[in-house]
Order: C-alpha cells, then sequence, then structure tokens
C-alpha cells in the first residue's frame, strides 16, 4: 500500500512567476510520504496524489520542499469549497502509483 493520509493545515500563497495556494505537508505525514517517494516519483521529486476537501476529489502532484512537501491547491477546488487564504481545511490525500 503506498499510502492514504488526512491533514489539516492553513492555506497560505507562495508568489513566482504566478501565485499558488498551498497547504503545508509536514511532521510524520511527510515522513511517511519521504519513505515510498522514490517508488512514486515521476521526476524532480514530484509525487502524483489524490486528493478530497469537502465534497471536491481532484488529482495533482505534492512538490517537495525542504524536507516536506507543498500541495498546491486548484482555482476549482478552492472555488467549489470556499477555500480562502488562511483557511484551516482537511484534506485526504491518496499516493498514486507512477
Amino acid at each position: 500500500m503506498l499510502g492514504k493520509f488526512k491533514i489539516r493545515a492553513k492555506v497560505f500563497e507562495w508568489r513566482g512567476p504566478a501565485p499558488f495556494h498551498f497547504v503545508a505537508i509536514t511532521g510524520e505525514v511527510a515522513d511517511e510520504i519521504r519513505d515510498v517517494a522514490a517508488a512514486v516519483t515521476y521526476g524532480w521529486g514530484m509525487i502524483p496524489v489524490e486528493c478530497r476537501i469537502g465534497k471536491t476529489t481532484f488529482t495533482t502532484s505534492l512538490w517537495p520542499k525542504k524536507g516536506d512537501y507543498y500541495l498546491p491547491l486548484k482555482d476549482a477546488v478552492r472555488s467549489a469549497e470556499n477555500i480562502r487564504l488562511g483557511s484551516q481545511i482537511n484534506v485526504e490525500l491518496s499516493l498514486r502509483p507512477r
């Protein structure tokens, strides 16, 4: 089993060439993901996941960042679930095989 996880995290914004909204995956969950990362990454450490926030299910990839992982939140998901910058949200995620 690759891993299923539940987290609660605060939404933050990262400003690059375009702003993105994320939640950080840290601590024990990040450690568990890192343990299986080599089996699921498709390059640059990106890890494909299926997520559920509220009633919305979507796919994306975790971004490795300084020993943790950032989960990008698509605009459509944020809109559907009324997620704002600074919101505390519950996320269920499953690692997907490559």
